[in-house]
């Protein structure tokens, strides 16, 4: 059966047939008609003469840091969801945050037709930045607002600094910041800047506040608080980076014998399932992981079909910034 004989059966035209199974607008009444035809006879299309015809197949690429991270997870659930619905198959590759790994997934990836990427993004480095610029099919970044190229991302500046006005706000104001690399311009850079300008809006002074920079591990959380109790008695709160940072900082406070939130206030971000069964439980910035995912697979599926249908003039170019919300819980 070919998608003429589709076309012909559903009532419509085989271009409205195409653009169903390349996840192409359509009315719903006309994407009814084709998914019932298609049921009906039991259609499958030649991914063969797909492949020739469009030069990629119904796969997208997808590049990440790492996998043992609920944040990931999540946004790689939305892409795949997304993606699921459109026909698409979702290629995963992690990192493990080395740049020549995310160098060769883009190779790889592109070399076996993908139809677009999608990057996890974390460091830019100039390498990666004009690997990314030379990708001969779409590509989308969620996480980070790199310069230039179609982003999804969060607001993890005004994030964090509400976050630490609620711990000032609390009465905890002896406070330090655990953050990450600033290579993370989102995670490291903004998230700091975001915590150190509460400080100065109340009226604390901002060189005053230790920061230590942390790995993506509880144990590093674990380890950078049990430094700051040694160096800084006098603390009773902190704002961490991550989620995980925060649980494996309030380990080390327990260990000392620090009442939480009495003696010390403490939050994270992400808003991570772990976040409630943590005792107590901990107050966070909830960033819509999820939704990143969904809306970074939309947004590059609109960019697949704007090439497909071989459409002129400059491609354009979308930054979506999501919002948060801060889950107060016992942990300040």
């Amino acid at each position: 059966m070919t998608i003429k004989e589709v076309a012909e059966l559903a009532g419509v035209s085989s271009a409205a047939v195409s653009r169903y199974l390349n996840g192409g607008s359509l009315s719903e009444e006309k994407r009814s008609r084709i998914r019932r035809t298609i049921e009906e006879t039991g259609y499958h299309p030649n991914l063969v003469a797909q492949t020739m015809r469009t030069g990629h197949i119904r796969q997208i690429g997808v590049i990440v840091p790492k996998i043992h991270s609920d944040s990931v997870s999540q946004v790689t659930a939305g892409i795949a969801r997304q993606l699921r619905q459109r026909g698409y198959v979702t290629l995963l590759g992690s990192t493990d945050h080395e740049e020549g790994d995310a160098l060769g997934y883009l190779d790889i990836m592109q070399n076996n037709q993908v139809a677009g990427v999608i990057l996890m993004g974390t460091c830019l480095t100039p390498i990666l930045s004009d690997a990314m610029r030379e990708c001969r099919v779409p590509l989308v970044v969620t996480g980070q607002n790199y310069p230039g190229f179609p982003c999804v991302y969060h607001d993890d500046y005004n994030a964090v600094r509400e976050l630490m006005k609620l711990m000032l706000a609390r009465g905890h104001d002896r406070v330090a910041f655990l953050g990450v690399t600033e290579k993370d311009v989102a995670a490291g850079q903004h998230r700091r800047q975001g915590a150190l300008d509460a400080v100065r809006e109340a009226g604390l002074d901002p060189n005053a506040v230790p920061v230590m920079v942390c790995e993506f591990t509880a144990e590093s959380g674990y380890l950078r608080m049990k430094e700051l109790l040694k160096r800084h008695p006098e603390l009773n709160g902190a704002v961490c980076a991550t989620d995980t940072i925060a649980l494996g900082a309030m380990k080390a406070l327990r260990e000392q014998g620090r009442k939480i939130p009495e003696e010390f206030g403490i939050a994270g971000v992400g808003d991570s399932w772990a976040c409630s069964t943590a005792v107590p439980e901990l107050t966070s910035a909830h960033l819509y992981f999820r939704e990143c995912g969904e809306d970074a697979a939309a947004l590059l599926l609109s960019l697949i079909e704007r090439q497909e249908e071989e459409v002129t003039g400059e491609m354009p170019m979308r930054q979506m910034m999501l919002g948060y919300k801060i889950i107060e819980r016992g942990s300040v």
